[in-house]
């Protein structure tokens, strides 16, 4: 029987924002298609290895995320964690995500490693600090574990993202739950949408973007459409009164970095009220 996976010593909205950030670079690594592979393992890191990462020996749990893709030469595999550097054209991609992946894994005590070739795709592992206190918490909580809510095929979910790697993580977690989706990058974008008459369900769009916030985005939707139902998202910092407020909504936005839970349970509220 396969051993299970040990609990983390790691934020879990992180580590789900890590691994769905892995999971987009994966696909785009593979235009053609391919196959993607996640795999855990529990590993326990010797003196030698543990003084290479630069890490405490002992136990970690290692998470692998592959792709049969085009993979790297070894100068952009060497540069992959560098802050802003990436291998997209202008305009697709932050430049962000592998930094930023590489930055909560060390926060966490842990590494983060990289093996690729040209033509042979790509495998980044993951290494976060086991905890027995975390291993006892969830077993202690796994009874009464949050579950995601699905969606239905009919019901149609409008993402406004001005931040592409934000839009293809929640576009493909909205898609996962079961939703069909439309993606934008700009409110302008939406409304074209929205005016082509194409049936919305919801629209999940976040509150700040260049010409246009996205309450303004809602109210002009909410005037050609009234029965669309409306999720704001936002990454500024929250607070016990911070709403969006138009006439006849008054909502508190979903804030980021946000769980698929967190997500599911909101999307399905708002579409049912």
């Amino acid at each position: 029987m396969r051993e299970r996976p040990a609990a983390a010593l790691a934020d879990p909205n992180q580590l789900e924002l890590a691994i769905l950030n892995l999971c987009v670079n994966a696909r785009d690594a593979m235009p053609d298609g391919g196959e993607l592979r996640i795999e855990t393992a529990n590993v326990v890191l010797s003196a030698r290895l543990a003084q290479e990462f630069r890490i405490t020996p002992g136990p970690y749990l290692r998470i692998a995320v592959t792709d049969t893709g085009i993979g790297m030469s070894e100068e952009v595999a060497a540069r992959a964690f560098d802050p802003f550097f990436t291998t997209k054209g202008v305009g697709k991609g932050t430049g962000l995500g592998l930094s930023q992946v590489f930055g909560f894994v060390r926060q966490t005590g842990g590494h983060v490693t990289i093996t690729t070739a040209e033509g042979r795709g790509t495998t980044i592992c993951l290494y976060l600090p086991r905890s027995e206190g975390a291993e006892a918490r969830r077993h202690a909580a796994e009874d009464g574990a949050p579950a995601t809510l699905a969606g239905h095929a009919h019901e149609t979910v409008l993402v406004v993202e001005d931040e592409d790697r934000v839009r293809a993580m929640a576009v493909e977690a909205l898609q996962g739950l079961g939703y069909s989706v439309i993606e934008t990058g700009s409110p302008g974008e939406a409304l074209d949408v929205v005016s082509e008459g194409r049936p919305i369900t919801l629209l999940f769009t976040d509150v700040v973007m260049p010409g246009m916030s996205g309450s303004e985005l809602a109210t002009q939707a909410l005037a050609r459409f009234p029965d669309i139902k409306v999720l704001f998202t936002t990454g500024y910092a929250p607070d016990d009164d911070s709403r969006v407020s138009l006439p006849g909504l008054d909502v508190k936005p979903l804030y980021k970095p946000y769980s698929i839970v967190q997500l599911s349970r909101r999307v399905r509220a708002a579409i049912d009220s």
